[in-house]
């Protein structure tokens, strides 16, 4: 095991307790999460997965302390989250990076700004987390001139300076042509996988969920809530061969039937009809 993880640094254990969040006002408020619980557990690679617009993004903006729960706790390692802090570093579906900084200046900027150790330090720690993400060759290009794969490496490395007991991943290779993106998902597999830290991955993808994640935790429609929690227990390190074994195909069976009945209940709201359990249950009359 890593020795960061045997000393207890990456330990981190995030808790929602009867998390719920609501929109608008109060004759016409969208509740998008009800009575949300859910355990990330340390040195865990947790990933989410849900139907589209059920409020994952949402459901980051709480955790990262961007936005306020209207009732429920949010705790990391029993401290409640209150705001944003440095122990919780999102890497977001688009491009943060600032365009007028270089790979390097965008890694040091956090640590730099806050002062908090010497410059030397923190220029020896940017020079091998970019060797680690393999931009030490493009740390002085600017974000227009990396690739799609490598502005998500510099966004990793900056998160990571951070030092953050958990890392927040919001559909991070999304937009990715796919050849990048299979490149990225075994590029950051690898990175968990050395360093153990405690990580919370959201995807839409339910392959690369099951690729990654240690927990898969499938969603619900809104309101969202934990639909159900399946382990993965496919061993690491892993490879996109493992997708292709009996053992994975039942997760991805399993995962895919979850989310089918989710999709026909939210159709069956919007629609008002009964039009998706007719097709389910093979267009029969009365």
């Amino acid at each position: 095991m890593n020795a960061e993880v045997k000393s207890g640094q990456n330990q981190a254990t995030l808790e929602l307790q009867n998390v719920s969040r609501s929109y608008g006002d109060e004759w016409s408020q969208e509740h998008i999460i009800a009575d949300f619980s859910l355990t990330v557990e340390s040195n865990k690679l947790t990933v989410l997965v849900g139907p589209s617009g059920c409020g994952k993004s949402t459901l980051v903006n709480l955790i990262a302390g961007f936005d306020k729960p209207d009732s429920g706790k949010i705790l990391l390692n029993g401290k409640q989250v209150t705001g944003p802090g440095q122990d919780r570093m999102v890497v977001f579906q688009e491009t943060a990076l600032m365009p007028w900084q270089t790979t390097r200046q965008n890694v040091v900027f956090g640590p730099k700004l806050r002062g908090e150790r010497s410059d030397a330090d923190i220029d020896a720690e940017a020079n091998r987390l970019l060797d680690k993400v393999g931009l030490a060759e493009f740390k002085d290009k600017y974000p227009i001139q990396l690739s799609g794969g490598m502005q998500r490496r510099a966004e990793l490395a900056r998160a990571m300076i951070n030092h953050p007991l958990i890392m927040i991943m919001d559909e991070p290779f999304r937009g990715l042509d796919a050849m990048s993106r299979e490149l990225m998902q075994e590029f950051f597999v690898r990175l968990y996988e050395e360093n153990r830290r405690t990580n919370l991955f959201v995807t839409s993808e339910i392959e690369e969920a099951i690729f990654l994640a240690d927990r898969l935790v499938v969603l619900s429609n809104r309101p969202t809530s934990v639909r159900k929690v399946i382990d993965i227990t496919l061993p690491r390190p892993r490879d996109f061969h493992m997708l292709s074994s009996t053992e994975a195909y039942e997760y991805k069976r399993e995962a895919m039937e979850l989310l089918h009945e989710e999709a026909m209940r939210s159709f069956n709201r919007a629609s008002g009809s009964g039009l998706m359990d007719a097709i389910a249950g093979g267009g029969g009359g009365d």
